[in-house]
């Protein structure tokens, strides 16, 4: 089963786009990153710049809206992610918990939508997702 766990510091809604990251909290989550890799679990992770550098794209009345960040209604934003195979949900707490977070972060932890989850026809109207995915993969 794969896993997105979803990094929310708070205050990073504000953060200017200049944010300068602390090395120490750097190096202790280097380390997880290590033991997420090391224990054959991680498939990916990035961290984000702060909303202030970001765009959003609404779509009222089904046209494209452009709004630059940062954004006013913004109460949690992401600051980075691990996308993480493990064999169960309680095994991807396990991970999450471990990881040296501050008090002012939050990790969501969210399951992947596989194919087998979903009724036929939606199978059949994504047939060529594995393709698209095996592509952006380099499979």
């Amino acid at each position: 089963m794969r896993f997105m766990m979803l990094m929310i510091p708070k205050g990073y809604e504000t953060a200017p786009p200049d944010v300068k990251l602390d090395p120490e909290r750097v190096k202790s989550m280097m380390a997880y990153n290590e033991a997420l890799q090391a224990a054959g679990v991680l498939l990916a992770l990035d961290g984000l710049h702060p909303p202030s550098m970001g765009a959003r794209v609404s779509f009222e009345g089904g046209k494209p809206l452009v709004t630059d960040g940062p954004f006013a209604e913004a109460k949690e934003v992401l600051g980075g992610y691990w996308m993480i195979n493990v064999a169960s949900r309680d095994e991807a707490i396990t991970w999450a918990k471990r990881c040296p977070a501050s008090e002012n972060e939050v990790i969501e932890i969210r399951q992947v939508q596989e194919m087998a989850d979903f009724d036929p026809e939606v199978q059949a109207a994504a047939a060529r997702m594995p393709d698209l995915q095996a592509a952006v993969r380099g499979n």
